[in-house]
This record gives C-alpha cells, structure tokens and sequence, in this order.
C-alpha cells in the first residue's frame, strides 16, 4: 500500500461542479487543497486513500463550485446605494453621482466602500471582483483585509476629482499604484479609461502605449447608452466603437462593459478582435440603458462575462441575481435555450476569468488552479427537490445559500461570519457615510 500524501485541507461536496468540461457533475467527490491550490479533484473514497488532510470539511447537502467572478463594479460605490434610484443614466451621474462624489470622495470613502463591498461579495460567493474607481491604493487596503481577489482598474478621465486634476494625473497615480502593488498575491491591476464621452483621443492614444509597454488590460464603458452614440456621432462623425477601432484599442486585452447598443457589424468587430464583454443586465435595465444582445453576442465567438455595477445603479452585489437575470432575458428572444444554466454559470466563473486574462489560475476547479471555491446549501426546503444540481444554481439558488466562501484556499466566509471584517466596523461605515451622503438623496 502506498503512503497517503499530507495535505492542508480536503473539501468533500454531494456535488463539485467544475465548469470545464462544461455541464459536468461530479456527485460525492472531493477537492484537495495544499498551500492555496488544488491538488486533485476526485470521488471522496478515493481522496480519502490517497491522501491524509490536516482538515476535513464535509458538505453532504452542498455543491462546490469555483468562485463567482464580478468582471465589472465600482465596489467603493456601495456606499452610495439607493442613493439616487429611478434615474436615466446621464441624469443620474451629473446631478447625483458626480456632485456627491465631489463633496466626499477620500481614500478613507474609498477604503470604506470597497471594504463594505467586499462583505458582500464574499457572502455571496464572490472570490474575485474586477473594479474601476479612484485611490486605488485606498480599495487594495480593504481588499487586503477582506482577503479577496481583485482587479483594481486605474481609472482615468478628462475631468479634475478630488483623487486627480486632469488626464496626465490619473494616469500617472495609476501607474504609480501599479508599481506598488505589482506581486501582490490577490491583487492585479489594469487601465480604466472611464467611458469614450469623458476620454480624449490623445489620452486613449496614451492609454494604449502604456498597455502595449507593460503588458497591461484594458477596462472601459461603451456603448451603454444611446445617448453615448448619438453624443460620439456629433463629436466625432463615428460611433464610440468605430473610434476606438481607429485608434488600435479593440483587442484580446479589452473588456467593455455593457455594450448594450450594438449593430451585428459591430459585434462581428468585437469577435473578430477578441475583445471581452460584462454584461450587467440588472444595472443596464434599472437605468433605463436596454438589454444587451448577449445571445448575437455569443453566437457570433465573443467572451462574455457577468458584472453588477457599483451597488449605487444595481443596488445589490449579487451574481447569483445577474446569472439568472442574465438567461431569463436572453430567452426575451422566444427561444428558451438561449443562454442555457451552464452557459449562464461559466459566465459568472470561466468567462469572467479568461477575460481579465486570469484563466489559468481562477474560474474553474481544476487540478493546478488557485482554490477560489465556494460552497451552496442545497438542504432549504426551497432547494427540494433537485434533479439538475446546476439549474439549481441558476434558477433556485441565491446568495443567501451560500455557506463558505475560500479564497486561495483560506476560507473568508462562513454561514454569516466574515474571517477578517467585523459587522461593527461595517455598521460604523454605513453610518457615517450615510450621514454626510444624505443631501444628495434623490
């Protein structure tokens, strides 16, 4: 008999849904985890021979699945939630958003915010976010604490806020929150030019040197709105595509969210460039924006992944909401296969990795990747009865089913409690802020 192997930890599920290869179940199995990655994924029998555990966990009623993946958010924007509902995009940010932004953005807002969304995200399942806000160094603090996954966007725009003066400053306190915190174990980064509308030719020719130079992605709006079009037709004689194709920005290392407005010319541009798209389909609808044709979108090769928004236009962090939202509306189009529960699960998990280009490390339970891996109750009586545990997680399921939550293994969240944040300190966050926020209420 061959000696067991040592290992930190052995998770044993009723299912492990792995996403690759897709719609596979693997009922009564195991995943093993040492120093952060997966080991093997194999029937618990069979891990238990092989291999002796310094911990145990057995989840007879749960799946594990990888862990959800937030492609696009504003996590410091949770502070803001509810803030100024009901409102069409524009009128939301320039007589909201923006002026309230301008009286209290801070490192300590930002740090404060992102710390609250990064609660809720772990509680539902989310081990990595891809963001895009101000004082990244700030948002890296609290994803350090929470000991989540992200990557922070550095974002840039034309117009002075109280984190940067004009175009040339946000990009230079980007790069210089890049350098430190480039090696980071949980944190990536990438460049966040806002939007086309508030973006100037030579500051996206500028955006896209330093991308090819350091090897960086890029994360931007387009396309969310009609009015963006109609604003980019009269300014500068092309659709906001159309311009950024022009100037060499569409590739593998862009990721647009929302894309809502597109013509089968412009999709067929995106896949044939190999950019990437997040999909906020709750955000999209409660602004008014529209719904994007995310099954032309699929069709035609492109990536698509799952994003919320910031919590102040979605208003929650939840992509267990957005994965069904996501297949329900895209069977709008009288086809109910369109954007079946496995599609719809691979894009909260493999998609959203592959295009953050994080794919060989996150997204899915495979021998060799990182453990970001999450466990869902199925004991509720509104979990009864389950003939197709992934169905389950797209039409049944919430994040209130969420029982653990590990990030590189260590686990962050557990039935309520969060490892290192502290429901006070959150409680103490909400109250200030919503203090000096109240004024801007809609």
């Amino acid at each position: 008999m061959t000696d067991t192997q040592i290992v930190d930890h052995i998770i044993e599920a009723r299912w492990v849904i792995p996403v690759v290869p897709r719609g596979r179940v693997l009922e009564h199995s195991a995943v093993v985890v040492n120093h952060g990655r997966i080991v093997a994924v194999m029937p618990v029998a069979e891990a238990r021979q092989c291999y002796h555990a310094q911990k145990t966990t057995a989840l007879p009623e749960h799946a594990l699945i990888p862990g959800l993946i937030n492609l696009h958010t504003h996590a410091a924007m949770s502070l803001m939630r509810g803030l100024a509902d009901d409102l069409p995009l524009m009128t939301w940010l320039l007589e909201h958003i923006w002026p309230a932004e301008g009286h209290t953005l801070s490192e300590r807002f930002v740090r404060d915010g992102t710390l609250l969304a990064c609660a809720e995200m772990l509680s539902g399942g989310i081990t990595c976010f891809n963001d895009m806000y101000f004082f990244p160094q700030a948002a890296a603090e609290a994803v350090d604490q929470a000991g989540i996954r992200a990557n922070i966007g550095l974002v840039m725009m034309e117009f002075p806020s109280p984190y940067a003066g004009d175009a040339d400053d946000y990009l230079n306190k980007g790069l210089a929150a890049r350098d430190l915190l480039r090696g980071h174990e949980r944190i990536t980064t990438c460049l966040a030019p806002h939007a086309p509308y508030t973006i100037s030719d030579r500051t996206f020719s500028k955006v896209l040197t330093y991308a090819d130079q350091l090897g960086m992605n890029l994360h931007l709006h387009l396309h969310e709105t009609r009015d963006e079009i109609t604003q980019s037709e009269s300014q500068h004689g092309l659709r906001p595509i159309q311009r950024l194709a022009g100037l060499g920005l569409l590739g593998p290392n862009m990721l647009a969210a929302h894309c809502v407005h597109l013509t089968q010319g412009e999709i067929e541009l995106l896949a044939a460039q190999g950019s990437h798209v997040a999909h906020c389909p709750a955000s999209n609808l409660k602004l008014g924006s529209g719904v994007a044709p995310i099954s032309a979108l699929i069709a035609a090769g492109v990536n698509v992944g799952l994003g919320t928004d910031g919590a102040a236009s979605n208003n929650r962090l939840d992509i267990f909401a957005e994965m069904q939202l996501a297949a329900l509306l895209a069977k709008a189009d009288v086809d109910a296969s369109s954007l079946p529960a496995t599609q719809a699960l691979e894009m909260a998990t493999l998609n959203g990795a592959r295009a953050m280009g994080m794919d060989d490390s996150i997204g899915s339970i495979e021998a060799g990747k990182l453990a970001d891996l999450v466990a869902v109750d199925f004991s509720a009586t509104e979990m009864m009865p389950c003939y197709d545990p992934v169905s389950h997680l797209v039409y049944v399921a919430g994040r209130e089913h969420v029982s653990h939550t590990w990030v590189a293994g260590e686990l962050r969240y557990e039935r309520g409690v969060h490892d290192s944040i502290e429901p006070n300190e959150l409680k103490e966050i909400a109250a200030l802020w919503q203090g000096r926020l109240k004024q801007f209420r809609h």
